[in-house]
C-alpha cells in the first residue's frame, strides 16, 4: 500500500507511505526546513486511530531529502521521543552526504539508528 500525502508547500517536500513488514516506510523528497515542520511530524508519526495494539515502528528514507536544517533535527527527535514511550522506534535510512553530515554534526545518530539502505533499515 503507497499513500503519497501533499504537502503545505509540495514543491519543497513530497512524502510517500508503505508498508513493508508491519514497519512504516516514509520516503522524503526534498527539502526539510521550518515550512515542512507540521508536514513532516505528522507523515512520521501513526495516524490517529492506528493503533492496532503493536508498536510504532517508523523507517524515514532520507534518500530523497535534499537539505535538512534544526526544525527537521528537533521532528526527528520529538518522533522518537514519542514512538519509544509506546515501546516502538524510528530509524533514519539512505541519507545523502550533505544531511549524513548534518545528522553526525548534531549527534543525532548516537540518538537515532542511522543506516545507509532502507532495506538494512527494516532488519532487526
Amino acid at each position: 500500500m503507497t499513500d503519497i500525502s501533499p504537502t503545505d508547500r509540495p514543491e519543497r517536500l513530497f512524502v510517500a507511505h508503505t508498508t513493508a513488514d508491519g514497519i512504516r516506510v516514509v520516503t522524503l523528497r526534498g527539502d526539510i526546513d521550518h515550512d515542512v515542520k507540521d508536514a513532516l511530524t505528522t507523515a512520521l508519526l501513526p495516524p490517529d486511530g492506528a493503533d492496532d495494539g503493536r508498536a510504532p515502528r517508523v523507517v524515514a528514507d532520507l534518500s530523497g531529502v535534499t537539505f535538512l536544517d534544526s526544525t527537521g533535527i528537533n521532528v526527528f527527535v520529538h518522533v522518537h521521543q514519542q514512538v519509544s514511550a509506546a515501546q516502538g522506534w524510528l530509524r533514519l535510512a539512505g541519507a545523502r552526504e550533505s544531511v549524513t553530515r548534518v545528522v553526525e554534526l548534531v549527534g543525532l545518530d548516537t540518538v537515532i539508528a542511522c543506516h545507509p539502505t532502507v532495506e538494512q533499515a527494516l532488519n532487526p
